[in-house]
Order: structure tokens, then sequence, then C-alpha cells
């Protein structure tokens, strides 16, 4: 991958989420009405906690995009892209699975979508060691 796409790619999944997460933390219900979610207003306190997870997924993204403005050496960005796959793999098979179970309404599955192309975009990238040839 270029260093360019990387950046951009780093700069989209860190800046997204940290947004996404912090007004899900101060904002959650109108923040899932954003993405035509409606939830009990009951449920505002656990989306908030859901939130700072997601703030915590942006903000790991946004120090990889850090350490790649920073450091010419891949091994930090690749723990980075490790963890956070992980993360997003996991959210995107739950929200796949609560979908299909009717536990949770289809427009959840935007987020699973998100999720899972970024998990596998940075398993594609890992595997093929993007981030070592944009050394």
């Amino acid at each position: 991958m270029k260093s360019k796409a990387l950046i951009a790619y780093q700069a989209l999944t860190g800046l997204s989420d940290t947004g996404t997460g912090w007004l899900l933390c101060i904002a959650p219900l109108a923040t899932l009405r954003l993405i035509g979610i409606d939830v009990p207003h009951e449920a505002a306190p656990y989306i908030s906690y859901i939130g700072a997870f997601v703030l915590s997924v942006g903000l790991a993204c946004l120090y990889g995009l850090l350490l790649l403005m920073m450091t010419p050496s891949s091994e930090r960005l690749e723990t980075v892209w490790l963890l956070t796959a992980f993360t997003r793999s996991a959210v995107a098979l739950f929200i796949a699975k609560s979908v299909i179970t009717g536990q949770l309404p289809a427009e959840w599955l935007m987020v699973a979508f998100f999720d899972g192309g970024c998990a596998a975009i940075q398993a594609v990238g890992l595997r093929q060691r993007w981030l070592r040839d944009a050394d």
C-alpha cells in the first residue's frame, strides 16, 4: 500500500471512529438517530459505554497515523492494525449475528460492514506486508 493511501486510510478510520465514539459518549440517542437507528431512552447509558470503546479504537487509529508520520518503522503500526482488527472483527460478527437473530434491526449492518471491511483490509495488509513496504 502506498504511503498516501496508508495515511488516508489511517486518517479516515481514526477520525470516523474517534468522532463517532465521542458523539456516542455525549449524545448517544441523537448520534444513532443520525444513522437511522432508534433505541429506547433507557439504553442511552449503555450506548455511551459502547461509545467509549469506539472512541478508543479511533484513538488507536489516530495513534497509528501519528506513528506513520513520525517514524519510518512499521512494527508499532502493525500492532495497532492487529489489535484494532481483532476489535473490528468481533464487532462485525456480533452485529451480524444480532441482526440475523432479530436482536438488532437491519440498520446496524452498516456498522458491521464498515468494521468488517476495515478488519479485512487490515488482515490482507498485514498478510501482504503493506506496512513494511511503506517504510
